[in-house]
């Protein structure tokens, strides 16, 4: 038997932010569960602009596009934004678009978590409904449980570790979700 892949992508460019604390839960979960993870967030989807027709070779393109052809399973995660996904989680879920002539285009027939964060629940909703409507866009079946929290406040503890039951209840979920729904 084949161990899943699960690739996240997102997160900011500050080292520990909340989003990617909160992809992190995610991923834990899945390898507990048998699955094999990658995680793309910070430097790794700091990429040039995305311009079709134009694509930047670089390797970190190059592993995030391989890593997302590969992947059985999918989170998104994105801050939220002046009202939705950041530039730099928009820009990497892009590239994507060099997967739409593949025999499986873009997120086609692959579950995906989507995970809004925010300084407040207004920002984080936002961006969770912006997260799933990207993924109806590319193909993709986002898992019924999708996660919005308020990142105000102490989630997370220096390790990475939740601090709010109900929303590491939500992470193992979603783990769940993507192990079970992956092709």
């Amino acid at each position: 038997m084949t161990s899943k892949l699960i690739v996240g992508l997102g997160g900011t460019l500050r080292n520990g932010s909340s989003t990617e604390a909160a992809m992190r839960q995610v991923l834990r979960r899945a390898e507990e569960k048998g699955a094999v993870t990658r995680l793309f967030t910070g430097g790794e989807i700091n990429l040039p602009m995305y311009t079709p027709g134009n694509v930047a070779d670089t390797p970190q393109v190059a592993s995030l596009i391989a890593a997302l052809r590969e992947a059985d399973g999918v989170i998104l995660a994105s801050p939220g934004y002046h009202g939705g996904v950041s530039g730099l989680v928009k820009n990497a879920i892009d590239y994507t678009e060099e997967m739409a002539r593949d025999e499986r285009p873009y997120f086609s027939g692959k579950a995906v978590g989507c995970i809004g964060s925010g300084a407040g629940f207004q920002g984080c909703n936002a961006t969770l409904h912006a997260l799933r409507g990207i993924v109806h866009a590319l193909r993709g079946w986002p898992t019924p449980l999708g996660i919005a929290f308020n990142s105000v406040g102490r989630v997370f503890d220096e390790q990475g570790n939740c601090l709010v039951p109900e929303l590491d209840r939500q992470f193992a979920i979603m783990a769940d979700e993507l192990m079970g729904f992956a092709a």
